[in-house]
Order: structure tokens, then sequence, then C-alpha cells
């Protein structure tokens, strides 16, 4: 005959003796870590996988020399005083003049915003390239620097812009980023172009091109 404790035991039903231990929020198991493919192909660096690793650390080593065609202040021509005053007229013509670009550039910078204009001279560089091999290349440089999420450059686009570009980049053109740098385009007009006009840098250009008039 059974002893009480033995009949507890067999009370217990098959479902309460074969449950685990329950756990506390202190002892449940952390969730498994997201499984990564070792031999992703994207180029949009949207997984952690070391063939993006490396191809991202040589494209930052290469971007310097081909992202970057603006030329530095000091090899800029210095702009006359007619050219520095029709900046304020409208902001194509300081988009035009390359000491224009060179100064609105200086004063982006200090704004923290001097991404828009590299993405908007990369743009126009991709455009003039008729190589196609060298528009792929440009072309994911591109999306790697300034609208990729993972960029410290990354500019600011819409989600029609952006979702337009994923879909152009499955072949990429000289054209791919044409809305894209439209915006940033309009973006600087209506936003950075009215306070740079109002910056001390221009009132001291506009101010040393006076002085210039005067003394000739």
């Amino acid at each position: 005959m059974p002893t009480p404790h033995e009949a507890e035991k067999q009370n217990t039903g098959p479902e309460e003796a074969d449950r685990p231990p329950s756990m506390s929020s202190h002892d449940a198991a952390p969730p498994a870590a997201p499984s990564r493919n070792p031999c992703c192909l994207c180029w949009c660096c949207c997984c952690s996988c070391s063939w993006n690793q490396e191809r991202r650390r040589a494209w930052q080593a290469s971007r310097e020399s081909k992202l970057q065609p603006l030329p530095s202040c000091e090899v800029c021509a210095t702009p006359s005083p007619e050219e520095v005053q029709s900046w304020a007229q409208s902001f194509d013509k300081l988009m035009r003049s390359p000491a224009g670009r060179s100064v609105f550039r200086a004063f982006l910078r200090t704004e923290y915003s001097e991404e828009n204009m590299l993405f908007w001279l990369a743009c126009e560089e991709l455009k003039a390239e008729a190589n196609q091999h060298v528009v792929d290349e440009k072309a994911r440089l591109i999306y790697e620097d300034y609208v990729s999420i993972l960029s410290p450059k990354e500019v600011s686009l819409d989600s029609r812009v952006r979702e337009g570009i994923n879909k152009k980049m499955q072949e990429p053109s000289a054209h791919t980023f044409d809305d894209a740098q439209l915006q940033i385009y309009t973006l600087m007009h209506r936003d950075s172009y009215p306070r740079f006009l109002s910056s001390p840098t221009y009132r001291a250009l506009l101010l040393q091109g006076s002085s210039q008039s005067s003394e000739a």
C-alpha cells in the first residue's frame, strides 16, 4: 500500500510531471541572435557580413579622392565684387559659380550640413560620366556615402525618393539620383541659402568688395 507521499506523487498529472520548472524574469533565456549569412552579396550594406565590412573599408579609403571634386578655396580664383553681389540675386547664380560653391560649402560646414553640397557635387560628377562600369562604381559609392542609413554623412531624403533610388540601383545609371539631387538642392535653397546671405561670412565678402571698388 503506497505511503501518503507516494500517493501525492501518483496524483500528479502527466502534464504537470513533465512540465519544466518555471523561470523567473532574471532566469529567462535571452532571445536568439539573428543569423547572419556570411555569403551575402548585397551591396546596400543591409547586413553585417564580413564581405560587406571589407568592401566598406575599401570604399572609405577611396571615397575622398573620388567624391569631392570641389576645388579648395586656395585654388578658386578670387571672385570679383560683382560676382559676390550676384550670389544674392539667386541661388542658381551662387551654385553656378565655383568660388560661390566653395564659400557656400565652407558655410555649410559650420552648420554641420556640408554633406548636402558633397552629395550634390557627386551627383553632378556622376551625370557627366559615360563609362557604364564607372557609373556602376560611383553610383554605389554615392549610395554608400550619402543614402545608406549606416553612413554618418547620410542626407535627408523622403521615403518616396529613397524607394525610387533602391529600385534604380538594381541597374544604376548616370541619372539614378536625379530626384534626390533636386530634393537636396531645394533643401539648400530654402533652408541654408537665406542664412548664408545674412551670415558674417557673406557680409565680410560684400564689405571687402565694396572697399576694393572704392579704392579703384
